[in-house]
């Protein structure tokens, strides 16, 4: 891997360096090369806006953030991005990160998907999400210089990104679909799943057991 992309260095502290080879060992290519960019997106904009941010934190977080969608780290019951937030936060602890700072991690990657709430929190947990949103549905697109995205498609591709992701997405949820009420993983399974209704708030306020 190049330490260096569209002016961003990639960490590769023997923190990253590990963390990079979870991700290699029990992700999928299509997964790699999102979260590396994800990464530098987020880090171009924490650049652009002066803002002060841990790289590798910012790093560690990219690498994780999917990682929920995949075994060892799906569980049954929890949100994809909950499982992934816990994976990190242990992985953190466990190389003797602070619990304050791991607790930031598990912020950005359990609120990545989770609109109008991380722009309030730390510079990493709303950098994540920005990078998030740029790579899967290209907010701040032209943010980015013809240049910087050919370079940084270059070294990390999304060939037929569109459907891998979603499909992606899917095999990760479909055998929670409850785990999407109130999030936008709803749409997937909406699409994707034979049968599935999106829970409605106002039906499950009707159907309440409370007389009034």
């Amino acid at each position: 891997m190049k330490h260096r992309i569209a002016d961003i260095i990639i960490p590769d502290s023997k923190l990253a360096t590990e963390a990079t080879e979870l991700l290699r060992e029990h992700g999928t290519e299509l997964l790699y090369n999102h979260s590396l960019r994800v990464f530098i997106f987020a880090a171009l904009r924490g650049e652009r806006e002066k803002m002060k941010y841990d790289p590798e934190l910012l790093y560690i977080s990219a690498i994780f953030h999917d990682l929920g969608l995949v075994p060892p780290y799906s569980s049954p019951d929890e949100r994809f991005e909950v499982d992934g937030a816990n994976a990190a936060r242990t992985f953190l602890q466990q190389h003797g990160i602070p619990e304050q700072t791991a607790d930031i991690a598990w912020d950005a990657i359990a609120l990545h998907t989770t609109p109008g709430i991380t722009k309030w929190k730390k510079p990493e947990v709303a950098l994540l999400a920005n990078g998030v949103k740029l790579d899967v549905v290209g907010v701040g697109y032209e943010e980015l210089s013809r240049e910087q995205r050919e370079e940084i498609v270059a070294a990390f591709p999304r060939p037929n990104f569109k459907q891998e992701i979603v499909r992606a997405f899917f095999d990760g949820i479909s055998h929670k679909p409850f785990t999407c009420y109130g999030n936008i993983k709803a749409d997937v399974c909406e699409r994707l799943l034979p049968g599935y209704k999106r829970p409605n708030f106002v039906e499950m306020i009707e159907n309440s057991p409370w007389a009034e």
